[in-house]
């Protein structure tokens, strides 16, 4: 945000701090002159006459329940003048036949409510507002992730309303213990963020840390809702891909972390929630891991770890071997290129590194109808004729294929971008230097894993980082 644009935001924010006057003509000029009602349609301004008293709703039209605005109407036409309360705590109180209601006393937190989806309502002769919360959000179905299914468990999933999801963790947790803390970032969006965690089990120092963070942002808006919260708490070194969060699509999952004694962030308008602390180990974990007996569960587990190291490790190893051939044993001569390669090996890894990525990004944009027959099209292309024309040797699609399989493996995005980053750099290092180049990618990759430092102080290995 420009120095310009934060100031204005900063002297309205501070306007809007002003307390509600007992005048009510003051105080519909002044919520008249804020809000554009005559601009926007959907800013509704609805006059209407309690026990005698002028009073003024302000609501936004598709945020309110219309059978219980209805309900709430009818009941203040029929009250009558002698029975009216002094004060706006009595008038809520006595005559607001609804659950959620709260007294305002100031304009900030009056319009807050309003732009979030509540209706607020101001009676002359009060010196309060009172609001209303019979506000509904436009939500789809719980249903299970795409990303992150399991053979067994629950098949619900998180959705971008931030009750809908606090409620599937309030679901599955039982206990006095578990605490929703609310709050809000960017000046313009004011998102809500909820810090879920068990009272009684969580870290304490990384709760504190994490909420005097949030606390001291001082940005316009999280226009990419979680993610721009992610960047915002931790500025990430550019040059390390690993991820500083675990983001799960899954309540069950966010529940067992909860009561592990982590803190789970959900972000209005994500449909998926940030784990804190977390270490490797957590990233390559989940939910079909617990879902089996114990023996099943952890060769899935250990299955998943060889499978992401061979990711990483099984391109840039052949290649140091083609370029070594003297180093290969009698028994794995048979991995040799026999056939004439016309473009170097390093150049055809990378070349079909680019062009998996290219097929993934094409079928996340293809249609669903036409996402079969295209994938198929594209295997013979890519397999069969980029081998006969020569491009590339049959040997590095084989490899190059389990590679692109294996990366559907690992659970978690981000990391298999990670992980692939570091399989390119072992790649170049090993083409330019050969072993040493291997050696040296190989002391990187620890280092980036070593000194990956998190919000919570630790690195990947769980170590504590000054």
């Amino acid at each position: 945000m420009s120095s310009g644009r934060k100031g204005e935001s900063d002297s309205m924010a501070e306007k809007n701090k002003k307390k509600i006057s007992a005048s009510f003509e003051e105080n519909i000029t002044y919520m008249n002159q804020i809000l554009p009602v005559k601009e926007s349609f959907d800013i509704i301004r609805r006059e209407i006459e309690i026990g005698g008293k002028a009073s003024v709703f302000y609501y936004i039209d598709g945020f309110i329940k219309d059978e219980a605005m209805l309900k709430i109407m009818d009941s203040f036409l029929s009250a009558a003048e002698e029975d009216m309360p002094d004060d706006a705590e009595g008038f809520a109180r006595k005559k607001v036949p609804y659950v959620e209601v709260d007294i305002l006393e100031d304009f900030d937190q009056v319009l807050k409510n309003v732009l979030s989806g509540a209706a607020v309502l101001f009676v002359d002769g009060y010196s309060e507002c009172v609001c209303i919360d019979c506000r509904t959000y436009p939500a789809r179905g719980v249903d299970e992730p795409d990303k992150d299914k399991s053979l067994r468990g629950s098949r619900d999933g998180f959705v971008e309303t931030i009750v809908f999801n606090t409620a599937l963790i309030r679901r599955r947790i039982r206990d006095p213990h578990l605490v929703m803390e609310m709050t809000e970032a960017g000046q313009a969006s004011r998102t809500d963020i909820a810090l879920c965690y068990m009272e009684d089990r969580v870290d304490r120092e990384l709760l504190e840390n994490l909420k005097k963070r949030i606390a001291s942002l001082d940005i316009g808006d999280l226009r990419m809702n979680q993610q721009s919260l992610a960047e915002a708490l931790f500025k990430r070194k550019w040059f390390n891909p690993f991820p500083k969060f675990k983001y799960t699509e899954r309540p069950d999952t966010a529940a067992a972390c909860v009561l592990e004694g982590k803190v789970v962030i959900l972000v209005d308008n994500s449909p998926s929630a940030m784990i804190l602390p977390t270490s490797i180990l957590d990233m390559i974990e989940e939910a079909n891991d617990y879902y089996f007996p114990t023996v099943t569960g952890v060769y899935l587990k250990v299955t998943r770890t060889l499978i992401t190291i061979a990711t990483v490790f099984f391109t840039p190893l052949y290649l140091l071997l083609m370029q070594n051939e003297d180093w290969l044993p009698r028994v794995f001569e048979f991995i040799a290129v026999r056939d004439t390669v016309n473009i170097p090996l390093i150049f055809q890894f990378l070349i079909l590194e680019l062009s998996i990525d290219g097929l993934r990004l094409a079928a996340m944009n293809t249609p669903t109808m036409l996402s079969t027959p295209l994938s198929v099209i594209a295997g013979i292309v890519m397999g069969e004729f980029s081998v006969q024309s020569g491009w590339f040797n049959s040997e590095v699609m084989l490899y190059m294929a389990f590679v692109a399989v294996a990366n559907y493996t690992q659970p978690n995005f981000e990391l298999g971008y990670a992980l692939k980053f570091m399989r390119l750099l072992l790649l170049v290092l090993t083409a330019c230097f050969n072993l040493y180049g291997f050696a040296a990618g190989c002391i990187l990759i620890l280092c980036f894993l070593v000194f990956n430092k998190t919000l919570s102080g630790r690195n990947y290995m769980n170590v504590k980082l000054n």
